[in-house]
């Protein structure tokens, strides 16, 4: 079962990618390497509620 999640960048917290991810195989948070427009550079954006 996939579910929707939110990806925020930690240095100005704003959300902004979703995804989604199996619930049932990875129990874990989701980090991924994307770029923030608010801030203009590559930061690890993880995964929210």
């Amino acid at each position: 079962m996939r579910e929707i999640i939110t990806l925020q960048c930690p240095e100005c917290k704003r959300r902004n990618y979703s995804t989604t991810k199996n619930k049932k195989k990875t129990t874990e948070r989701l980090e991924f390497n994307k770029y923030c427009p608010a801030c203009r550079k590559h930061t690890r954006h993880k995964e929210t509620k």
